[in-house]
């Protein structure tokens, strides 16, 4: 494609800007010609900044027309020898320069932009100001995905230059995984709504986990299927494994791991005989006892969640010595039971909220969770909201389902493609009372989830409260303000120079995308959703 065909219907005197003077491997200088340009730009479109610097030029070169960014605009002055004044004395001549970072090329043969490589433009190359439809040309060329698959709709616009959409493939985004971060108030969720109604009003799957209720009313009963947790939804105990429910109950060290796990062992065997009540052991034999614990099978793991607390107590026992009888019978321990106290007052802090023990039961006339689930990603074309904050802000039972969620839909086989959205989940990520991570499921995912099409979208205020094996696993970021060093530093790898030193200066909506799917990071400003959205902060 020639330049000719690229400003196609326009006068391409109106665009010129000068001529490359220097040439060096990193950079090229251009000597303004057209100063007029400049100064009058009331023929261009606002997205035109000709005097500053962040925009786009076309320069015309033997090899192609190449396209560079402007990052440095100056006013020059040098003394030349080929002017000299009636005094004998050479004349001083003020010049503009304009120093450009060429990122990509096109040759005439081509149908798109490439990367320039070690190509380099020429001295003396015409420097043109690059239109908006040049540079939505280079965002398409951007994109290493299948020419095959249809962009989803435009969901922001570039940064300083309003007519030119930023469109790209559902693969560009996701098929690497895909995290969204900013502080408070940088427009995170605004960024995450925006990009889910574009993958919903496509008719893109999506399982949505909303933890704070924020996007309950964004989406209508006919566009998604809606549960909320504890309400219409529930789970039957049985289906939760015991390393979940320690990230449930934040279980502190291993002994506390090994009371819980005992305690639900005991209520086990009681729903099996049929009794709705405790295990009570003190002064019961123990050989008794083992025996009809050891009595449980794999089809024996329902339990009445309700009685939890009590049995931990009752759990505080030991084996006495020997006597001349060798008649073993539990007696009671003081010290296990005050070492117990702290996971039972846990335990009974969680099952405060109403919703808790209604969400952990088999009652019926309501949605089961992984039934649900199971329905859904064997099904084409639809999307499944899940609303968490019925059941508490506590990060152990919200780390929980995301990883029995997570852990079930990795099971899965033949399953449709489909976003997995995660709104806030640095909630998720470390268990208050110990060093214990929550994310063993969504690592999971993210490392084979791809081979199954499941593709992870979360957002998080700090990606250092993310685990490193998960984050390490992300290929795509959307980046909005971050203030914090150690913020900064974890996501700098993903960044040049000049988008680290900006990452502290983006307005709220203004995003560095950056990805292993695209040639070059973009700056842009998300166009926000119409969609209802509760995030407003109130005022003082």
């Amino acid at each position: 494609m020639t330049l000719e065909t690229l400003y196609a219907g326009l006068n391409l005197q109106d665009y010129y800007l000068g001529k490359i003077s220097q040439v060096f491997r990193s950079n090229s200088i251009a000597q303004v010609e057209n100063f007029a340009i400049m100064n009058d730009r009331s023929k261009f479109k606002k997205s035109f900044l000709p005097n500053t610097i962040n925009y786009f030029v076309c320069i015309e070169s033997t090899l192609g027309v190449f396209l560079g960014e402007v990052f440095e605009n100056k006013s020059a002055k040098e003394s030349t020898g080929s002017k000299i004044s009636s005094l004998g004395s050479p004349v001083s001549d003020t010049h503009q320069e304009l120093i450009i970072d060429t990122i990509a090329l096109m040759r005439p043969e081509d149908r798109k932009f490439n990367l320039a490589g070690f190509s380099t433009v020429g001295i003396s190359d015409k420097v043109y100001l690059a239109t908006d439809e040049v540079y939505k040309l280079f965002v398409q060329s951007l994109e290493f995905s299948s020419e095959e698959e249809e962009s989803l709709p435009a969901f922001a616009t570039y940064l300083n230059r309003s007519q030119a959409d930023v469109r790209l493939k559902p693969s560009t985004l996701f098929n690497r995984h895909l995290v969204c971060i900013g502080a408070t108030n940088s427009g995170k969720s605004t960024t995450a709504l925006a990009i889910l109604d574009k993958l919903v009003s496509s008719k893109r799957k999506a399982l949505i986990v909303d933890p704070t209720g924020e996007y309950r009313n964004a989406f209508s009963s006919d566009e998604v299927m809606k549960l909320t947790l504890g309400v219409d939804t529930t789970i039957s105990p049985s289906k939760i494994t015991m390393e979940q429910w320690e990230k449930l109950f934040e279980t502190e060290n291993s002994s506390q791991g090994a009371v819980l796990s005992e305690a639900i062992t005991s209520l086990r065997y009681m729903k099996k005989i049929g009794e709705h009540k405790h295990y009570y052991k003190v002064g019961e034999s123990i050989d008794q006892i083992q025996e009809n614990l050891a009595s449980l099978t794999g089809e024996d793991n329902d339990f009445d969640l309700d009685l939890l607390p009590e049995q931990i107590h009752a759990e505080s026992v030991c084996e006495p010595d020997r006597d001349d009888n060798y008649n073993f019978r539990y007696r009671y321990d003081a010290l296990k039971a005050n070492l117990n106290a702290s996971l039972i007052r846990k335990i009974q802090y969680q099952m405060t909220n109403t919703r808790f023990l209604s969400f952990f039961s088999s009652a019926p006339g309501m949605y089961n969770l992984l039934d649900v689930i199971e329905e859904f990603v064997h099904e084409p074309e639809t999307t499944l909201y899940i609303d968490s904050s019925q059941l508490g802000a506590s990060e152990g039972i919200g780390g929980m389902v995301i990883d029995l969620v997570s852990n079930f839909v990795i099971s899965q086989d033949n399953i449709h493609p489909f976003v997995f959205f995660i709104d806030e989940v640095h909630r998720y990520a470390k268990s208050r009372y110990s060093d214990k991570e929550f994310h063993g499921g969504l690592t999971l995912l993210a490392r084979e989830g791809r081979k199954k099409g499941i593709f992870l979208y979360l957002t998080t205020q700090n990606p250092k409260d993310v685990s490193p094996v998960l984050f390490g696993q992300i290929g795509t970021m959307l980046i909005h303000r971050l203030m914090l060093n150690d913020e900064i530093r974890a996501v700098e790898t993903h960044l040049d120079d000049y988008a680290i030193k900006h990452v502290r200066k983006l307005n709220q909506g203004e995003v560095i995308l950056t990805s292993v799917n695209l040639l070059h990071n973009m700056f842009i400003h998300v166009t926000k959703s119409e969609r209802t959205q509760y995030n407003k902060t109130p005022n003082l």
